[in-house]
């Protein structure tokens, strides 16, 4: 970095400056108010610790991060699966390949609080007409229950993502030898086989990038939690996003909540980070 000279540091000053004013520097200020009492109107009395102890024994939060981890599991599997299913079967010589592309990409194009009450419509209305229509109580009351809720969340998720993911994997399978198939090929490997001992190994990069982003964006996720179930029913689907965001302008409990933040970043960071590290070591180059 010493060998830059002038015009890359004037080139890349502006988003430096970006980074840091909206990023760094909150969250610096966040990190600090959580010693604090702050509610956002009167003034700050440093407490110390108080807010961390109080945190591990709020029952709400723990429920809302625990429910956040199975969401972001169950997610994060499906999203892989489905991307890279949706992936090799775009990459295949159809005619039309490029059509299908962009019909799988399309949802990641709608914003999450729309998303989330289309399928708020679809779960509700339209699955209950179809449960009357049909005789079919499991279709009838979706969003009513926990489980439910669940489900919901994850279908939601995966069909705004899956395509997205889908991309990322199309750019590593594009690049894969088309030697090393037709080799395989002519000893007479049979397709699984192609893939387990060639396919795999090679896009095990795309592996750990979709990884990385779906277990980071299923942690986050709030609008979609917001617009289709709210939290409900009594909280038993609020995820640990939406239960910071009710701390803070709800309760106005701007300190507490800020160090609620600073875990959920800390357990986000953990995952995040461990599980690049181990899929780094099984990655192959070519």
């Amino acid at each position: 970095m010493r060998n830059r000279d002038l015009s890359f540091w004037l080139f890349i000053m502006p988003v430096l400056v970006s980074l840091c004013l909206v990023i760094i520097v909150p969250f610096i200020y966040g990190f600090i108010y959580s010693f604090t009492n702050w509610n956002g109107l009167v003034a700050t009395e440093f407490i110390g610790f108080k807010n961390y102890i109080t945190l591990f024994k709020d029952e709400e939060f723990r429920a809302s991060i625990w429910f956040t981890t199975k969401f972001a599991v169950t997610s994060v599997i499906l999203l892989n699966f489905l991307g890279l299913g949706l992936a090799m079967l775009v990459t295949r010589k159809m005619k039309s390949s490029n059509f299908m592309r962009t019909v799988f990409f399309m949802p990641n194009l709608i914003g999450g609080l729309i998303l989330g009450f289309i399928w708020q419509f679809i779960f509700i209305s339209v699955f209950g007409s179809l449960g009357d229509l049909l005789g079919i109580e499991a279709l009838t009351g979706w969003l009513s229950t926990t489980a439910t809720g669940f489900w919901g969340l994850v279908i939601l998720t995966s069909w705004q993502m899956a395509g997205y993911i889908m991309i990322i994997y199309i750019a590593y399978l594009e690049n894969i030898p088309k030697d090393l198939i037709e080799a395989a090929k002519i000893d007479g490997a049979s397709s699984y086989q192609r893939f387990r001992n060639i396919t795999f190994p090679l896009v095990a990069p795309a592996f750990t990038v979709s990884m990385f982003l779906t277990l980071s964006g299923s942690f986050k996720i709030y609008d979609q939690n917001l617009s289709l179930t709210n939290g409900g029913p009594y909280n038993s689907t609020q995820m640990a996003a939406m239960n910071i965001v009710k701390t803070a302008f709800t309760e106005n409990k701007m300190a507490y909540a800020q160090s609620q933040a600073v875990i959920f970043f800390l357990i986000i960071a953990f995952v995040a980070v461990t599980q690049v590290y181990y899929n780094k070591k099984r990655e192959v180059d070519l």
